[in-house]
């Protein structure tokens, strides 16, 4: 089955199917690296804030050695904390990714919703961290304290909002396994209208509220710094548009490749290729698009091996014909060529040989056959015992079902004796009026043609196997072909066929 993933990331989350030992590696390197590299950007927020916001022309001497002695010291603490709590909360949630299992349902909601869990872990951590630096700032300089509540509390939604995406982003493939290719709205983690605002809120409203505050503390104090005001919005500008931006591309890439996916994926359907599934790895909305694309091309898939599977049976004319509502219970009169070859000597070469060899040259002369007939835009209509019975323009219109029919049967003939000459057959082809339609009952019913047309073909059969050639024609349908055609018959003279009254003009192979 060929797979559709998110383009660009694979490299670094891995195929879905990749062995469980290497996933728990990549997964929780993928992690440690994603929470040290978050928790770095966010100690660099908070030493630019800090320089930026602290009143008083920013950190003093004391409060900045501190700050240089806490900040490393705090960071490295909480990746060690950080890691051990998300190492551990992980493993408990993918115990079944670890023994290869299948996900029951509660499994497949915690694994989906646990990007949140971690995220709050780390939120946790950045939350004692405001209260850390805060004491810090009282001991060290009072008036900062409060720039330092804004400075780590922004640092902390920051981070948070990133730590989020690239969690998610490293947890994908395992995603993908409890999905397993389907989900429901029961199993969702955040729908994509909550999960954007919420990123908004974080990636831009908060540093946004921080510049509010600022401003209104400037205007409690009567700050007349001007200077010092602008340099705390333009830190917090900063913030918005690197951090803000970043937040934005991520949460954005996470939104638009699934939706990529599927549209890359709806390419190769509309191409005929149905052998195609989506990844699903998302636990959202979008988690239901993807799952819906495939339960979409499942049904088409199993439509096409029913239309295939129904097309062996009937032909594929019919098939086409009743999967487009064309086909009713009943039949219309139609000039049809009708083309019947049974062999000679059946039941004596079943006699001598084992059933299975049997069966193998019924299935290498139904082969050639059908074929022939098919190539010619005919309907092998009947398979009986060791005799076809194949229609020419019906229930497809032919120009020329006469010519058809001949054609067949000669190369029939001819592909028979060089592939086949342990057996024999004789081939009759008629052109006529017959009933073409549907006979049976509503419920159960199947394409067939009755009249004269297929009487004298199953007549010129018997006869045609003491014929030269083992082929006979009724000369009407050598009349009806084209001019080509005529070139390979030769009259055979008259004679009155079993059921008729009349004498019926024959031609043979010239």
């Amino acid at each position: 089955m060929a797979r559709v993933h998110r383009l660009g990331t694979d490299w670094l989350v891995g195929p879905d199917d990749q062995p469980v030992r290497r996933l728990r590696v990549r997964v929780q390197v993928l992690l440690t690296v994603l929470l040290i590299l978050t928790n770095v950007i966010g100690a660099a927020i908070v030493f630019g804030l800090t320089f930026l916001i602290t009143p008083g022309g920013g950190p003093s001497a004391t409060f900045l050695t501190s700050l240089a002695i806490a900040v490393p010291v705090y960071v490295a603490l909480a990746v060690v904390i950080g890691a051990t709590t998300v190492t551990v909360s992980a493993l408990r949630a993918l115990r079944w990714v670890i023994e290869d299992e299948s996900p029951t349902r509660l499994e497949r909601r915690t694994t989906l919703r646990l990007p949140w869990r971690l995220t709050l872990i780390q939120s946790a951590l950045w939350g004692c961290g405001v209260v850390v630096f805060t004491v810090i700032a009282l001991l060290a300089q009072p008036e900062a304290a409060l720039s330092t509540v804004f400075a780590v509390g922004i640092a902390g939604l920051v981070v948070s909002a990133i730590a989020y995406l690239f969690t998610e982003l490293a947890l994908r493939p395992i995603a993908a396994r409890a999905l397993a290719g389907r989900t429901d709205e029961s199993e969702i983690s955040a729908g994509v209208e909550r999960r954007m605002v919420l990123f908004w809120g974080l990636g831009t409203g908060a540093p946004v509220l921080g510049l509010v505050v600022a401003g209104l503390v400037a205007l409690i104090r009567d700050d007349e710094d001007i200077a010092r005001l602008a340099s705390i919005v333009l830190g917090l500008a900063a913030v918005i548009l690197v951090f803000g931006l970043l937040v934005t591309v991520l949460n954005a890439r996470a939104v638009v490749a699934p939706i990529s996916s599927v549209r890359h994926a709806l390419s190769r359907v509309e191409g005929g290729d149905l052998d195609v599934e989506i990844r699903v790895d998302d636990g959202s909305e979008l988690g239901l698009l993807q799952s819906g694309f495939n339960e979409m091309v499942r049904g088409l898939r199993e439509r096409e091996e029913i239309r295939d599977l129904f097309g062996r049976h009937v032909g594929k004319a019919v098939a086409s014909a009743a999967t487009t509502g064309h086909l009713e219970l009943g039949g219309e009169t139609r000039l049809v060529s009708v083309l019947m070859i049974d062999l000679v000597g059946s039941t004596t070469y079943a006699e001598t040989r084992e059933p299975a060899e049997v069966v193998e040259m019924l299935n290498r002369f139904f082969a050639i056959v059908v074929e022939e007939v098919d190539r010619r835009d005919g309907l092998v209509n009947k398979f009986m015992g060791d005799a076809v019975l194949a229609i020419f323009g019906a229930p497809v219109d032919l120009d020329d079902h006469a010519g058809a029919a001949l054609s067949a049967a000669r190369t029939i003939a001819t592909r028979l004796r060089d592939e086949m000459p342990e057996i024999g057959a004789g081939i009759g082809v008629s052109t006529g009026q017959a009933v073409a339609g549907n006979v049976g009952a509503r419920s159960r019913f199947e394409y067939t043609v009755i009249g004269d047309a297929v009487n004298a073909a199953a007549r010129l059969t018997e006869l045609a196997k003491d014929v030269d050639g083992g082929v006979l024609v009724a000369t009407t349908s050598v009349t009806e072909s084209n001019a080509d055609e005529r070139k390979h018959w030769a009259e055979h003279g008259a004679t009155v066929l079993r059921g008729r009254t009349e004498e019926t003009a024959t031609s043979r192979l010239a």
